[in-house]
């Protein structure tokens, strides 16, 4: 979710690697690990120069082992290489998503057999780290660090406005987001308090479903999208906003903002008051725009008993079943995931929460009020995640593809079009299981 779209290559890519793969025999807990790893992973510019930083520790507490990292590596570009058969030894992924698909199709290796083998206790990471690590019983990734979702608001703007503080139900956030916009003679847009449009950065129902409480998946595994009261509630407060500043106007203000990961986020130059945002963007807000007076809060919500709530997602990292040293590569990720000193430093570095208990609780842990607030929106009780599939993210897209053609005004029958996101989410399913 981190880094924007998930290919649909990536479902295609995947269905060439064949579930019944049968994986190789690991070594003896005793024996003398060795070689080389080649690490691929997303990070790019200041994030890449933190990953460096751990794996050059990792290399000198383990000086038979020589990592190759390669940054950039989206998860497209490592599916493809996976089902060519010239996948790195480890992969980092941005998208907790694609766990179900890695799982299931045999991607990525079960990892249980190093766990149970290396006596490492699951019980060191928090609930719903462990929910997305692993797909029916399959744990074919583990965690390295994790994001948390809540709202960005612009101080100076809101003083402006008059407005005292961030607001905690979705009837203060519309107000807000109405007072804080400035448009000019013609109508058009010169300030947005807030940016509802899906597919604005990361604006996608995924992060915006916990406000209201929605659930994607019923217990039985089939779509809860068309029944679930939350995604109605949602969907109509985010088509009131668009509509009161002309989806048409937001458009082509969207196509006037910089690059998300730029220095000209629409945010962080003050042209959106407001935004929904993970944890990272406090280092690049003051790394990018060190003159911007911010401040963070959890994301308002529909009723009082969910505030403080918000989405989980995170980094996950596996071996690959085309890996040329897996012993090497599950030594490098049991560093990645389980040392609390390297945890806490990549954490530091990079200001994404740390998914061990140890490391939360560590007093090397920089916790300035900004990064608290999405600590405790990470271990809040209601906080959520979205759960793995088999399909990967295939039953989001799904979903998002409607909540484009409902923002625009292509769908006007809500309730019909939720109903036929449902019977194209559970085709999707039953395909990919």
């Amino acid at each position: 979710m981190r880094r924007l779209t998930i290919l649909a290559a990536v479902t295609l890519v995947l269905a060439a690697c064949t579930p019944g793969t049968k994986e190789k025999p690991i070594a003896d807990p005793g024996a003398d690990v060795s070689g080389t790893v080649e690490f691929w992973h997303f990070f790019t510019d200041r994030e890449a120069e933190a990953i460096d930083a751990v794996v050059a520790d990792f290399q000198a507490a383990h000086p038979k082992i020589k990592v190759v990292v390669k940054s950039g590596q989206d998860d497209s570009k490592m599916t493809q290489a996976i089902g060519g058969g010239q996948g790195p030894d480890v992969g980092l992924s941005y998208s907790t998503d694609i766990v179900g698909q890695f799982c299931a199709s045999g991607a990525w290796l079960d990892l249980n057999q190093y766990i149970a083998r290396d006596k490492v206790s699951m019980d060191a990471f928090p609930q719903t780290v462990k929910q997305y690590t692993e797909h029916k019983g399959k744990r074919c990734s583990m965690p390295v660090l994790a994001d948390a979702y809540g709202l960005y608001y612009n101080k100076k703007l809101f003083a402006e406005a008059g407005i005292a503080g961030p607001p905690k139900t979705l009837e203060e956030f519309a107000e807000d987001a109405k007072k804080l916009t400035k448009r000019g003679p013609d109508g058009s847009i010169q300030t947005a308090g807030f940016l509802p449009l899906f597919g604005f950065y990361e604006n996608t129902p995924s992060h915006l479903g916990p406000m209201v409480g929605a659930q994607w998946l019923k217990g039985d595994g089939s779509s809860a999208i068309g029944t679930d009261p939350g995604w109605p509630q949602l969907l109509k407060w985010q088509k009131e906003l668009v509509d009161w500043f002309g989806y048409d106007k937001l458009e082509a203000f969207r196509a006037s903002l910089g690059d998300e990961y730029s220095d000209a986020n629409a945010f962080q130059k003050g042209q959106v008051a407001m935004a929904i945002d993970g944890e990272y963007r406090i280092a690049f807000a003051k790394d990018q725009a060190p003159d911007l007076q911010f401040g963070v809060a959890p994301m308002p919500v529909s009723t009082a008993e969910r505030y403080g709530a918000g989405y989980v997602t995170g980094n996950v990292i596996g071996i690959s079943r085309t890996a040329r040293n897996p012993e090497a590569a599950w030594e490098l990720i049991r560093y990645l995931t389980t040392d609390t000193k390297a945890i806490v430093k990549l954490s530091n570095s990079l200001k994404n929460i740390p998914s061990t208990k140890d490391a939360l609780a560590s007093p090397d842990l920089k916790m300035d009020a900004e990064f608290k607030t999405f600590v405790d929106i990470f271990n809040h009780p209601k906080t959520t995640t979205t759960p793995p599939s088999s399909a990967g993210p295939a039953y989001q897209e799904t979903f998002q593809t409607f909540c484009d053609s409902w923002q625009s005004g292509g769908a006007n029958d809500l309730n019909a079009g939720l109903a036929g996101v449902d019977k194209q989410v559970n085709s999707l399913l039953q395909l990919g299981g």
